[in-house]
C-alpha cells in the first residue's frame, strides 16, 4: 500500500440523505407567499399613476397566477378576490370605460380559475409526494438500520448515507455492522443500476449479510452466502461491489473486496493509505468470472487507527468544473473527537464540493480503534 497523504491529528446525527432535505419554512417559500400581493400592488400603483390611457388593469391577473405556485387553493381564490376588488376601484378612480372593466375582469377571472385548477393539482402532488417520502423513510429504517456508535470494545462506528435522489431518500447503496462472538463485521455496498430494482437487491444482500454475518467462521463463508442469495436473484450482468471487513481482537483487520473501491486507513499519526487488495475480486453475482477463492488481506488497525469505507459516490463526485473529490486530501476531517460528528463534516465538505444535488447515492461508514479499558471485558458493547 503506497501512502498518498499526511494529515495532522486532529449529537448522534445521522448523515442520511433526507436530513438535508427536511420540510422547513424558507425564505423562498415566504417570498413566493408574498410575490402575489406585491405584483398586485406595482400593478395598482402603475396604474394609479399612468391614469387609464395603458390600461394596466388585466395585469393583475399576475397576482392569482403567480399565487398557484405557492399558494393553496384557498389563498389563491383570495388572491382573485382581492385582485377583482382592485380592479373594481382602480376603474371608479380612473374612469375607465364600460367595455375595458369587462375585459379586464374577464381576464382576471379566467385567469383565477385556471389557478385555482393548478393550485389544487399542485396541492394533490405534493401530497402524494409526502407519502412516498414517509414511505421512503420507514423504508430506511429497515433496510438501513441505524448502527450502533461504539461495538465491541473500543471500536467507534460511524454512517453518512446520502441518496441522489432526494424524494425517495434511498437508494442502491448499503451498509451495516455486525457483531459476532468473535469480533465485528461490516459491509459497505453499491449495487448496479438505481431506483426500486436496487433498492430490492440491496435489501437482498443486507438481509443474507445479516445472517451469515453471525454464523460464518470467516469472511470467504460471509461472501459465499451473499453469493448464492444473489445468484437467485439477479439475472444476466447484474452485480453487486462491496466490501467486507472483520475486526477482532487483534490489532488487524480483514478485508475482502469484492470489485469495490478500495477502503481508506487513516493512521494514528494522521498519514492515509488505500487498502488495495492482493488481486482483483469480482464483484457479487459475477463469481463465474474468477472460479478461484477470492483472497482475504489483513491490514493493521492499531490504537487511534481509522478505516473509512465508502461508495464510489464519493470519489467520483465532481464539481462544477469536473473535478473529482479529492478524498485523501480531506483526511484532516476525519480526526475530531467523536466519529459521527468527523463524518458528518467530511460529507458537508463533500456536498460544498459538489455544490449541486449529487448525481449518484454516496455511503460512508467509519470505524475508529480506541483504546480498550483493561476492565472491559472482550465483547462488551456500549
Amino acid at each position: 500500500m503506497a501512502r498518498v497523504t499526511d494529515g495532522g491529528r486532529e449529537g448522534r446525527r445521522r448523515g442520511y440523505g433526507h436530513a438535508a432535505h427536511r420540510a422547513r419554512p424558507s425564505t423562498t417559500r415566504t417570498l413566493l407567499l408574498l410575490l402575489p400581493y406585491a405584483v398586485m400592488a406595482v400593478v395598482s400603483l402603475a396604474d394609479w399613476q399612468i391614469g387609464p390611457d395603458v390600461g394596466l388593469l388585466p395585469l393583475l391577473a399576475l397576482g392569482p397566477a403567480f399565487a398557484s405556485v405557492a399558494c393553496d387553493i384557498r389563498r389563491t381564490g383570495m388572491v382573485g378576490c382581492v385582485a377583482v376588488a382592485l380592479c373594481l376601484l382602480l376603474s371608479t378612480s380612473n374612469e375607465i370605460g364600460q367595455g375595458r372593466l369587462q375585459v379586464a375582469l374577464v381576464a382576471i377571472v379566467g385567469v383565477t380559475m385556471a389557478s385555482l385548477v393548478a393550485s389544487a393539482a399542485r396541492t394533490r402532488h405534493e401530497r402524494r409526494l409526502a407519502d412516498v417520502q414517509s414511505v421512503a423513510e420507514a423504508a430506511q429504517r429497515v433496510l438501513l438500520r441505524p448502527v450502533p456508535r461504539r461495538v465491541g470494545p473500543g471500536l467507534g462506528v460511524a454512517v453518512s448515507y446520502t441518496s441522489a435522489v432526494a424524494e425517495a431518500r434511498i437508494g442502491g447503496d448499503l451498509y451495516e455492522v455486525v457483531t459476532h462472538p468473535r469480533g465485528v463485521r461490516v459491509i459497505v455496498g453499491d449495487v448496479q443500476g438505481k431506483g426500486l430494482e436496487a433498492v430490492e437487491t440491496a435489501a437482498i444482500v443486507l438481509g443474507a449479510f445479516r445472517e451469515a454475518a453471525y454464523d460464518e467462521r470467516d469472511l470467504l463463508g460471509v461472501a459465499t452466502r451473499l453469493e448464492n442469495a444473489l445468484s437467485r436473484r439477479l439475472t444476466g450482468e447484474q452485480f453487486v461491489t462491496a466490501v467486507l471487513a472483520e475486526v477482532g481482537d487483534e490489532d488487524e483487520i480483514a478485508i475482502l473486496n469484492c470489485g469495490h473501491p478500495a477502503p481508506l486507513i487513516i493512521r494514528a499519526d494522521g498519514g492515509a493509505e488505500f487498502a488495495e487488495p492482493p488481486e482483483e475480486t469480482p464483484p457479487l453475482g459475477l463469481a463465474w468470472l474468477k472460479p478461484e477463492t477470492p483472497m482475504v488481506h489483513v491490514e493493521q488497525f492499531g490504537e487511534d487507527d481509522q478505516i473509512l469505507l465508502y461508495t464510489d459516490g464519493i470519489i467520483e463526485a465532481r464539481d462544477h468544473g469536473g473535478a473529482f473529490y479529492p478524498l485523501t486530501d480531506r483526511v484532516h476531517l476525519l480526526t475530531g473527537a467523536d466519529p459521527q460528528t468527523s463524518l458528518d463534516g467530511l460529507r458537508a465538505d463533500l456536498l460544498k464540493h459538489v455544490g449541486r444535488p449529487l448525481s449518484d447515492d454516496a455511503a460512508m461508514l467509519l470505524l475508529r480503534k480506541s483504546a480498550v479499558p483493561r476492565d472491559t471485558a472482550p465483547g462488551d458493547a456500549d
